[in-house]
C-alpha cells in the first residue's frame, strides 16, 4: 500500500467581518462579554450576498494547491465536507471541481456535520493507500452557516460563521496518515441541526409559513461536558492504533467551537496548551473546516508541526458524530 502524507494546506474566510458588538446590535441584546468569557469568540466572518459555499471552498483549495505546488488538473479525487451545501443536489464537490478546473478529479461530498472534514481526511487517505496509480487528493471543507441563522436566536447567531479550508494529500516514501477513530451517538441526532428542507420536513408553503425558512437550531441541550467527556477517549483510541500515547503528540487540533472546552481537554489528557492552536477568537465557529483552518493558520504564523511531529485532528458535530485522525508530519 502507498504511504500518504499532507502536502499543503489552505484556508479562506469572506471579507465581511462581524464583531461581537455589531452582532449584539443585530440580536438586540448584549452577549459579547459572555461569549468572550465562556467561548472565546470575539469576531467572525460572513458571506457576501453574491458568495456561496463552493466559492469559499474553491478559494481555500486554490491556496492549498499552491502550497502543495501542484495544479488542479493533477488531482485524482476531490472530496468536499459540508452541511451547508450549495444545493441539496448535486454535490457541492462537482461545483468546486468546475470552478477549479480539476477536470480529472472524481468528486463526492461528505456530510458528517462538523466532524465531516476529519472524516473526509480519513477517506482521502484510505483512497490513496489503496488506489494504484493515484497521486493526489484534495480534502476540503466549507461552511456557510450565516445563510441559516435566525438572527433573533442568541444561542446560535453569535456562534456560527463562514469559512473554508483544504488540504492536499499525496503519496510519499514516509507514512503521514497513521490511524483514525470514529464514534457516533445517534440518539442525539435531533438535538442540533437544520431540520427543515430535507425529505423528512420538506420546504412547502405551509411549513415555511408556520416555521420559517430552514435554520440551524439547538432543539435539545447537550450535556455541558459532552466533548470534554468523549474527546480524550476518542483520541486515545486513535493513538492506540498507532502505538502512540498523548505525550507523543506534538500538535492537537480540535473543533473550534469553544476555547474553554479545548483548555479542559488538554488538562484532562495532561498536555500543555502550547500543543494546540485556536482560531475561533477571530473567525468564529466555522464548523467542518475549522480544524484544517486552524492547522493552516498555525503554519502561517510559524506554529505549525515540525517534520516528524505527530498531529492529531479531533472533531465532533451534529448527529452526534465524532472523528479523530492521527498523522505524522513529513
Amino acid at each position: 500500500m502507498q504511504a500518504v502524507r499532507i502536502l499543503g494546506t489552505g484556508a479562506h474566510v469572506p471579507a465581511r467581518v462581524v464583531t461581537n458588538s455589531e452582532l449584539d446590535a443585530l440580536i438586540g441584546e448584549s452577549t459579547s462579554e459572555w461569549l468572550i468569557k465562556n467561548v472565546g469568540i470575539r469576531s467572525r466572518h460572513w458571506l457576501d450576498r453574491s458568495e456561496t459555499t463552493s466559492d469559499l471552498v474553491a478559494e481555500a483549495a486554490r491556496r492549498a494547491l499552491v502550497s502543495a505546488d501542484i495544479g488542479a488538473q493533477d488531482l485524482d479525487l476531490l472530496i468536499v465536507s459540508t452541511d451547508t451545501p450549495d444545493y441539496l443536489s448535486p454535490a457541492t464537490s462537482a461545483v468546486v471541481q468546475h470552478k477549479l478546473g480539476a477536470i480529472r478529479a472524481g468528486c463526492f461530498d461528505v456530510n458528517s456535520a462538523c466532524a465531516g472534514w476529519v472524516t473526509a481526511l480519513d477517506q482521502g487517505a484510505r483512497y490513496l493507500r489503496t488506489e494504484v496509480g493515484a497521486k493526489y487528493v484534495l480534502v476540503a471543507g466549507g461552511y456557510a452557516m450565516s445563510r441559516f441563522l435566525d438572527i433573533r436566536d442568541k444561542t446560535t447567531a453569535n456562534l456560527f460563521a463562514d469559512g473554508a479550508g483544504a488540504a492536499v494529500l499525496g503519496v510519499g516514501a514516509q507514512p503521514g496518515w497513521l490511524s483514525s477513530n470514529f464514534k457516533t451517538l445517534g440518539n442525539h441526532y435531533d438535538a442540533l441541526g437544520i431540520f427543515h428542507g430535507g425529505a423528512a420536513r420538506p420546504c412547502t408553503e405551509d411549513t415555511v409559513k408556520s416555521g420559517g425558512a430552514p435554520k440551524v437550531e439547538f432543539v435539545k441541550r447537550f450535556p455541558a461536558n459532552f466533548n470534554t467527556e468523549h474527546w480524550p477517549e476518542l483520541i486515545r483510541g486513535a493513538l492506540s492504533k498507532a502505538s502512540l500515547t498523548f505525550d507523543d503528540v506534538g500538535l492537537y487540533l480540535f473543533t473550534q467551537l469553544n476555547l474553554r472546552t479545548i483548555e479542559r481537554v488538554m488538562e484532562t489528557i495532561g498536555q500543555p496548551l502550547s500543543k494546540t492552536h485556536w482560531v475561533m477568537d477571530k473567525w468564529g465557529y466555522t464548523g467542518s473546516p475549522c480544524v484544517v483552518m486552524a492547522l493552516d493558520d498555525a503554519i502561517t504564523h510559524g506554529r505549525g508541526p515540525q517534520p516528524g511531529a505527530v498531529v492529531v485532528f479531533c472533531a465532533s458535530g451534529g448527529g452526534v458524530s465524532m472523528a479523530a485522525s492521527v498523522w505524522r508530519w513529513t
